[in-house]
């Protein structure tokens, strides 16, 4: 069958004229192909004007809650990563790739090595959950996940070769371990000195039986999910080598409902956990074989909240100290009055406190540095003659306060000379972009530090994870005399 693929970027809001030309859909497909997304969660509809246009971030009173998709509507892919809508494959990119333009996309300029970079990371931050998303969505109507199991079948295999079901040999003076146990009773022995001489041994040979039923239905499962890709044009994107390891059709293994009880019954007899996993997998791509070119399946590889991968990758690359450190912020203590004697007195025990992000001490230099670190996943827009955009909330300014204001006993008692607190944001670029700050001027009263505005460069950013490596603290260049110029503004 053909795909028809295109990209498009996070959060940004698209026309229902531009999302059929981009995936050459019919007037009689497009209101059908939008309303599958919606009911996935992954598209929404945005009031069609100018302010809309412009924002890069989606708020909850921009949403219209309906499965209206008439002119009046821009529509916006909550979503990063890849989406196939039966032989429609969409490449959703994140939000703060903004150099891509529609003219770009339409002439072949697209961010295939960003977008490629990101699954990878993708991918990592999936293997830590060790899950397989097999359904979209939690009740009844969910549909099966086909992308989600066709990666997880190639990325086992590239990790541990083929299904292998070892058979044993028994032979005459083999190369094998001894089975003394059979020598000895079905054996022929010469006594010499009393001692027994044998003139044969029994050995015992582990080889993979290669016309194993499961192992051939493994070559064959993993040949077509790579053909699959392949055909979708995620090859590239997924960065998988080729996998073409069997000529043998579906009909060479009988009907769906005999292969199926094949699987289930060595699913019974095997108790390594991998290949439990390994053989379910393929039970589910067995019996869902058609949903990838089905016109109705909905199959997914990303996530609707991608602000969480930011989040963990900075805090990882950044060293975060806070388990370290948490016992140092005070915890909310409630107390009960009595109503006999009117004294308070303490109700249990202490409950949650306030998490800062990331916590990093940098001892590296002649001075101390403590930093309050918040990865927020924004595309923030300072500019002059312009009100602010894209910005986090008062509750997140005021919080990051608060943790510096937590933090004062230790910083003072571990005498650190500096004290930072920033937000730190993706950004396309190649290097840190020192691209503002804000403060609150009854907490600067208190000589609490002005809440720096970073842009990290992600991709730098995300190499630093894949390769397990730090980013270095001194690169997100933090102003050490933020408060002092800012009282010169």
């Amino acid at each position: 069958m053909k795909f028809v693929s295109g990209y498009v970027r996070e959060l940004k809001r698209y026309t229902k004229e531009y999302l059929a030309a981009l995936f050459e859909l019919a007037d009689d497909k497009v209101d059908a192909f939008i309303k599958n997304l919606k009911a996935a969660g992954i598209i929404y509809s945005v009031p069609k004007n100018t302010e809309q246009i412009e924002l890069s971030d989606l708020m909850d009173e921009d949403i219209i809650v309906s499965n209206n998709t008439d002119d009046d509507c821009l529509f916006v892919f909550k979503y990063v990563g890849i989406i196939t809508v039966g032989n429609t494959v969409i490449k959703c990119y994140p939000k703060y790739l903004t150099s891509y333009t529609e003219h770009d996309i339409a002439t072949g300029k697209v961010p295939i090595s960003e977008l490629k970079q990101v699954l990878k990371v993708l991918s990592r931050f999936a293997a830590k959950e060790q899950i397989i998303n097999m359904y979209n969505g939690d009740d009844q109507k969910a549909s099966f996940n086909m992308l989600a199991v066709i990666l997880y079948l190639l990325n086992d295999y590239f990790e541990y070769g083929v299904y292998v079901n070892d058979e044993e040999i028994i032979e005459l003076n083999g190369e094998g371990a001894i089975l003394w146990e059979k020598t000895i009773s079905d054996g022929f022995a010469l006594i010499k000195n009393d001692a027994p001489y044998y003139v044969d041994l029994y050995t015992r040979r582990i080889v993979d039986n290669e016309n194993d039923y499961i192992q051939r239905l493994h070559k064959y499962v993993l040949t077509q999910c790579f053909r699959q890709l392949d055909d979708a044009g995620l090859v590239e994107l997924f960065d998988l080598s080729e996998v073409n390891i069997s000529d043998e059709k579906l009909s060479d293994f009988g009907e769906t409902d005999y292969i199926l009880y094949q699987l289930q019954a060595e699913l019974n007899v095997q108790f390594n956990t991998r290949k439990q996993s390994l053989l379910k997998t393929l039970y589910a791509y067995i019996a869902q074989e058609k949903t990838l070119e089905n016109n109705y399946g909905l199959s997914l590889f990303g996530t609707s909240s991608f602000h969480v991968v930011w989040e963990k990758v900075c805090a990882q690359v950044l060293d975060n100290q806070y388990e370290r450190l948490k016992s140092e912020i005070d915890a909310p203590q409630w107390y009960g009055c009595d109503d006999a004697d009117g004294k308070y007195f303490k109700a249990g025990n202490k409950v949650d406190t306030l998490i800062p992000d990331i916590i990093v001490l940098d001892c590296s230099s002649e001075s101390k540095h403590f930093a309050i670190l918040d990865a927020k996943y924004y595309c923030i827009q300072l500019q002059k003659g312009r009100q602010p955009a894209n910005y986090p909330g008062i509750g997140d300014v005021t919080k990051q306060y608060l943790y510096e204001l937590a933090y004062k006993k230790y910083i003072k008692a571990n005498s650190f000379d500096k004290v930072s607190n920033c937000f730190l944001m993706p950004t396309q670029g190649t290097e840190t972009i020192v691209y503002g700050a804000v403060s609150m001027d009854m907490l600067t009263e208190l000589k609490l530090q002005p809440i720096q505005v970073r842009l990290l460069p992600a991709e730098t950013i995300y190499r630093c994870y894949l390769d397990y490596e730090s980013f270095p603290f001194e690169k997100i260049k933090l102003d050490d005399e933020c408060y002092e110029s800012l009282q010169s503004v």
